[in-house]
């Protein structure tokens, strides 16, 4: 008996709402392969979540993915959740930035790291471009936090999801890290700054 290719497992996907707009999940058997964040509306959010996936079908989720999409809420409420315990379906991606996407998923609640130092993190010293690429592809945003990855310089870096910037520093600010008050980046992770009143 022969097993299928990972690229004709089946995938479902759905929406729902949030604070922050319309997002979706998308789902195999083996466990989250992605998540889009609101993009200008709703079908615009679902043909962008839709493209992704070689086999797109709507579905009910399951009551694990059920409790993800319970747990994506909340955070996107400004809740403080922690996703790393998440079952992710990466099969179809590359090792090394499977590499970067779990250094990445070790980067708690309102920490960040540069590039450079997600690079270390993950053993590709020097790699920081790479390592920004890579970040860039991730198909599962929050989940696998890119958005707490900076440039250099404490600098915001890019974010591939629609708002761009914006969107990540709105993502950072609901865990407490506002940009315009932090100390310079000093080695390894570091602490979310609080808010000023």
């Amino acid at each position: 008996m022969s097993s299928k290719p990972e690229s004709t497992l089946p995938e479902h996907h759905c929406l729902f709402d949030t604070a922050i707009g319309h997002c979706g999940v998308a789902w195999s058997v083996r466990g989250l392969t992605r998540v889009q964040l609101p993009e200008a509306d709703r079908g615009a959010t679902e043909r962008r979540l839709r493209r992704g996936s070689a086999n797109p079908a709507m579905g009910k989720p399951p009551p694990e993915v059920e409790h993800v999409i319970g747990m994506l809420k909340s955070y996107l409420a400004g809740d403080r959740i922690d996703l790393a315990a998440v079952t992710l379906d990466v099969s179809g991606i590359s090792t090394f930035h499977r590499t970067i996407y779990e250094a990445a998923r070790r980067i708690g609640w309102g920490q960040t790291a540069t590039y450079g130092e997600l690079a270390r993190q993950a053993g590709c010293p020097g790699a920081a471009r790479a390592v920004g690429q890579a970040l860039g592809r991730n198909p599962i945003p929050i989940v696998i936090p890119c958005h707490r990855i900076l440039g250099s310089g404490g600098r915001l870096g890019g974010f591939s999801a629609f708002g761009g910037t914006t969107t990540k520093g709105r993502l950072l600010a609901l865990e407490g890290v506002h940009l315009r008050d932090r100390m310079p980046l000093l080695p390894g992770l570091l602490p979310a700054q609080r808010q000023r009143p």
